[in-house]
């Protein structure tokens, strides 16, 4: 298990990731206070399951589908699989630090 609390900037980054035998699931959280800049994240978001099969059935009750979490969780979108070492480029690319 990956567990990680860093300030970045103004930012506060969350990060956790849990190894399981066949299935891995992550959240990457950018927050500033309690406001979700970004979270990236595969729970079994019934949003997410909507965007991606437009209804949730049974068939796919629970399943981990990657999605993002955008302005304080508000919008969502659906995305690729997501690693630790993606995110970090992904933070400095979206969020350069001044200097």
């Amino acid at each position: 298990m990956l567990r990680l609390d860093a300030t970045y900037g103004r930012y506060r980054v969350l990060v956790t990731e849990l190894f399981g035998d066949r299935m891995r699931k992550y959240r990457y959280y950018l927050l500033q206070g309690s406001y979700v800049e970004a979270g990236f994240d595969n729970s079994p978001d019934p949003r997410a399951l909507r965007l991606k099969y437009g209804v949730i059935g049974q068939a796919h009750a629970g399943e981990h589908i990657p999605h993002l979490h955008r302005v304080n969780k508000t919008e969502l979108t659906l995305t690729d699989e997501m690693v630790f070492e993606t995110f970090v480029y992904w933070l400095k690319e979206t969020y350069p630090m001044p200097g």
